[in-house]
């Protein structure tokens, strides 16, 4: 347990659920402790962008504590509040996807796959958490809702698309949080903000996405402070479901007793840009930090050449992201072009004039690459590459269009390291690896397919070994200083 003195929005998901359970702790107490959280700092981060009354949150609180009292059966997240993305329906909250054009729309009358899951495990959900439109690219901002800011210095991004999210857990507005990922959704926000966000294998959590239920390419995800409550929410997140058709029918209760693996039992395959990808020198001097970290811990740690594994991935993953904006959007651009934001009018328009050539080659090519990762896994338990190229960004720029002599021309160029990752279809974990100038630095660690039990137990070593997760961020305008 937690030591007392540690204030409730500070406590981990397994913590908090545990004093719940036990009544140490109220759920009362602890949906007051991340009410006044987010009261204290949203104003300045603009993480949550939308929230249930608090006599409403409070009274689910209050129901939570007389289910404990009378020794119902309780779920894993029993009494946690937590936030869903603003591309997720949770019922009696509006889904506006970022867009100016949904600002009006009614409040989702239903829940979506990833809520349900999360509420039949006792948690509370409080509100939505901010995202760039229709989640387009790995910064949060929008023109309804505004630039999502990151909890260790104000005047930067948070991350994105799951940037909300991100910012919250960081600044203990919530205990953890959903997030969905195509190239880097859940990744870029993880490292920026110092938590640990996971890309599970397609699958592992069901998607009730209506446009394409059998795409390996985007997939939903749980973030949280540690790899170990990110475990915990994934024994909540996952399982199979019937209208689910590419779901993992495997019990997800292999979540709730991950334990670190120990540092002389793992071989890393080490890649200081996962194949070519320009990292800015800072980012690349923490890396290798990290590197010398855990060689000494006694991790093996062997130098890996990602290129020919990766050849052509980056033309896959640009033709398979614009088809599924085509899928998505194209209802919304063929009405209000005007009120959407031009990177997502250029991504429908370039996914409607894609060949049957180019989808064919683009699916060939992912299937190549994910043979090629099975086969990396014959002679390493991991694989880790840098998370981001740069330190989060200034809070006014739309994308990173420079990462030393190279320049990008597209929001998603600079995203490479996330979406070179995508295209293996392997899980893929990002968890603290260091700071330059007091901004987080965070690493990409890939696991075997369907993999994600080892995974998480590899990286929850990782983090004893370095000791990152437990910092904080202080949380001041242009402050750079974490507690």
């Amino acid at each position: 347990m937690t030591n007392t003195d540690t204030p409730l929005h500070a406590w981990s998901v397994v913590d908090l659920a545990a004093g719940i359970r036990s009544r140490d702790v109220s759920a009362v107490e602890v949906m007051r402790a991340h009410l006044d959280r987010i009261e204290e700092h949203n104003d300045a981060l603009n993480a949550m962008v939308a929230m249930i009354p608090e006599s409403a949150a409070l009274a689910a609180a209050e129901e939570a504590d007389r289910a404990v009292a009378r020794g119902d059966e309780l779920g894993i997240l029993h009494g946690l509040p937590t936030g869903v993305k603003d591309l997720m329906d949770a019922a009696g909250l509006p889904t506006t996807h970022g867009m100016v054009a949904h600002a009006n729309d009614a409040a989702a009358a239903s829940d979506s796959f990833i809520v349900r899951r999360v509420k039949a495990a006792g948690a509370i959900v409080i509100g939505k958490t901010n995202t760039p439109e229709v989640g387009l690219g790995t910064l949060t901002f929008n023109d309804l809702h505004g630039v999502c800011r990151n909890p260790w210095d104000t005047s930067r991004h948070a991350g994105g698309s799951s940037g909300g999210s991100a910012a919250a857990v960081a600044a203990g507005m919530l205990p953890f949080a959903d997030g969905s990922d195509s190239g880097g959704s859940l990744r870029y926000p993880a490292a920026f903000c110092n938590v640990v966000g996971l890309r599970p294998t397609a699958g592992r959590i069901a998607s009730g996405r209506p446009d394409n239920g059998w795409t390996a390419h985007g997939v939903l995800g749980p973030m949280a402070r540690t790899s170990r409550d990110a475990a915990i929410v994934m024994a909540a997140m996952a399982g199979s479901d019937p209208y689910a058709p590419m779901s993992i029918p495997e019990d997800p209760a292999q979540f709730l007793d991950v334990a670190p693996t120990d540092p002389s039992r793992v071989r890393i395959g080490w890649s200081a840009d996962a194949g070519g990808v320009p990292i800015a020198d800072d980012v690349a001097r923490t890396h290798a930090e990290t590197r010398r970290a855990l060689l000494v811990a006694g991790y093996d740690v062997v130098d890996l050449d990602l290129a020919p594994s990766l050849e052509r991935a980056e033309e896959a993953w640009e033709t398979i992201e614009v088809f599924n904006f085509f899928a998505s959007c194209r209802e919304d651009v063929a009405k209000y072009p005007e009120l959407l934001r031009p990177d997502l009018v250029r991504n429908v328009r370039q996914g409607e004039a894609l060949t049957a050539a180019q989808i064919a080659d683009a699916l060939r090519i992912r299937t190549d690459i994910f043979r090629r990762w099975e086969r990396l896994f014959d002679d390493v338990d991991l694989v880790i590459t840098p998370a981001t190229p740069v330190v989060a960004p200034l809070a006014e720029v739309e994308w990173v269009d420079r990462v030393g002599d190279v320049t990008y021309d597209r929001y998603f160029r600079w995203q490479m390291l996330a979406n070179r990752l995508t295209v293996t279809a392997h899980p893929v974990l990002v968890t603290p690896a260091g700071f330059s100038h007091g901004l987080p630095v965070g690493m990409q660690v890939v696991g075997r397919h369907r993999g994600e039990r080892d995974l998480l137990a590899h990286t929850a070593g990782i983090e004893s070994v370095l000791g990152l997760v437990g910092r904080s961020p202080a949380m001041t305008s242009a402050s750079v200083t974490g507690a």
